[in-house]
């Protein structure tokens, strides 16, 4: 697979020989990136007319992305087949699909009119055509992931088999926010001032403006109370980034803004995550709000580096992965977090605006999740749920990798933001 993590094939390779499983691995990593798909004309276009997408390394829209890995996993499957002269009609397909990912993915096999949140790899287009046919083993697809731990503990599983981090199907390419342009519609601007009223509230309200009955209308009065005494005691900015990522609103998919908070002094958690809790509620155009370690952001940026699936930016995501994975892992704090997926983002920060320098930096997400059914979930928040000193040592880490500008920490329960990025 071209996404995954730094030596996860080496690992599940291992694992899976330990169990007395004959393995045959492939490299398909060239098949992947110039892997293509067919979709529909467009999303309003209800007719059977197809198009042929961009090859993965080509795309920047997360549906068509996890489509394309679908797709071209089963290609790629048909071929060995054929490589190992094995009769079609006598190969099935075995899978680890969960009831979460049906359930996301909208299919009939869970409900049948649900709003698809993200398209599973293993339930594409010929997937389904493969199950339809009989063709599909799925013996977990009707649990969720702490009910397969507790199978894997009464089969005598090995415990870091069992209690390893999910990691998802399409890899470290939906942890890849993929962009050839800024996300900026005409709700930014405004969307902005609204989060400059909320970031400095204590001021905000010694000067009248036209959006801060707006704001405090949504808010009761002891939520106003107590964003006072925040903003008063912390020195706050809030802005849009130029970006957008998936996220879930009632039973519906978001594909939508996220909120960056940079502090003048060290966070201050609780106080944070009131305000994480408050954005998307009055925002409903931001799924998802991050903390940005550093220095206070001085200038919110409106540009984005070009990003894509390539294998420098892969090296960079992969690594950073592999960093924080492993300060996690030597912490003892490894199961005390179910997921914790990070994600590079094409953003460029600390850029003197009048110098014109062009953005050609990336900054990481950490994304901390702890759930005990992927459905919904909370994030964990540092000097909580884990020290203080663990997040700042995978921040100090990530920052010495080459060409990342900032390192974020993503703070969103599960709704209104999903479980990844993408």
């Amino acid at each position: 697979m071209v996404s995954c993590a730094k030596k996860e094939s080496q690992c599940v390779e291992e694992a899976l020989r330990k169990l007395g499983i004959k393995v045959k691995v492939i490299n398909a990593a060239h098949a992947f990136y110039n892997g293509t798909t067919t979709l529909p004309i467009s999303e309003e276009d209800r007719t059977p007319r197809k198009r042929i997408s961009k090859t993965l390394n080509m795309t920047t829209n997360p549906e068509e992305k996890r489509k394309i890995i679908g797709d071209t996993f089963v290609k790629v499957a048909n071929e060995v087949i054929g490589e190992m002269n094995l009769k079609p009609e006598e190969v099935f397909l075995a899978q680890g699909t969960l009831r979460p990912d049906l359930i996301e993915s909208a299919s009939v096999e869970a409900s049948g009119k649900a709003d698809v949140i993200k398209t599973h790899h293993n339930d594409t287009e010929l997937i389904r055509e493969l199950r339809e046919e009989g063709k599909v083993i799925e013996p977990l697809k009707d649990f969720h992931k702490d009910e397969v731990r507790a199978l894997g503990r009464e089969l005598g599983l090995p415990e870091d088999l069992v209690s390893r981090h999910p990691f998802p199907g399409p890899g470290l390419a939906i942890r890849i926010i993929c962009a050839d342009e800024p996300y900026i519609c005409k709700d930014f601007a405004e969307t902005n001032n609204i989060l400059k009223i909320l970031a400095d509230f204590s001021a905000s309200v010694k000067k009248p403006h036209t959006l801060l009955q707006r704001v405090k209308s949504c808010m009761s009065d002891e939520e106003q109370e107590k964003l006072l005494q925040i903003t008063s005691l912390h020195s706050l900015n809030a802005f849009l980034m130029p970006i957008k990522t998936v996220g879930v609103q009632g039973d519906c998919r978001s594909y939508s803004y996220v909120c960056g908070i940079s502090s003048k002094d060290a966070p201050h958690w609780d106080s944070l995550m009131f305000l994480v809790r408050l954005i998307p509620r009055i925002c409903h155009n931001i799924n998802r709000v991050v903390y940005i370690f550093g220095p206070q952001i001085r200038e919110p940026i409106i540009d984005v580096t070009p990003t894509f699936l390539t294998t420098g930016v892969l090296s960079t995501l992969r690594q950073a992965d592999f960093e924080a994975h492993n300060i996690l892992r030597e912490s003892g704090f490894s199961g005390k977090i179910s997921q914790m997926p990070i994600i590079l983002t094409p953003l460029h920060f600390d850029r003197d605006p009048l110098q014109k320098q062009p953005s050609c930096q990336r900054s990481v997400v950490i994304r901390t999740f702890i759930t005990s059914d992927f459905m919904t979930g909370i994030p964990a928040t540092p000097g909580n749920h884990i020290p203080e000193e663990v997040i700042s040592k995978m921040v100090r880490e990530i920052k010495k990798i080459p060409g990342i500008s900032r390192v974020m920490y993503d703070m969103t329960s599960k709704p209104p933001g999903t479980t990844e990025w993408e």
